[in-house]
């Protein structure tokens, strides 16, 4: 009924030693010249262009749901301040004059 626990061994948990090849300094690299801005600019310009591709865009009758939700909110929330200012503009009127 007991059951004996077995520690294992850093010998048998070890991975074995991965044989990888060294790195290339820069001196076995080609010299790296001046890359110019407008490189640097088109790389910017193709990376965006790259996650653009990879968003997914609602369809149009999607769009024109989320735009008249964010219509209605917009206009719900100026009522609602249009209705606080005016109540406090009326309540300091009230007190004050």
């Amino acid at each position: 009924m007991e059951e004996k626990l077995r520690v294992a061994t850093a010998k048998e948990t070890a991975k074995p030693a991965s044989k990888k090849e060294p790195k290339p300094t820069r001196s076995d690299k080609q010299p790296r010249g001046w890359t110019g801005p407008f490189r640097a600019i088109g790389g910017y310009f193709k990376g965006a262009w790259q996650e653009l591709r990879q968003v997914r865009w609602p369809n149009r009758s999607a769009t024109w749901g989320l735009t008249l939700a964010v219509i209605l909110f917009s206009m719900f929330f100026a009522g609602i301040i249009l209705g606080l200012d005016t109540a406090f503009s009326y309540l300091f009127k009230e007190i004050l004059l």
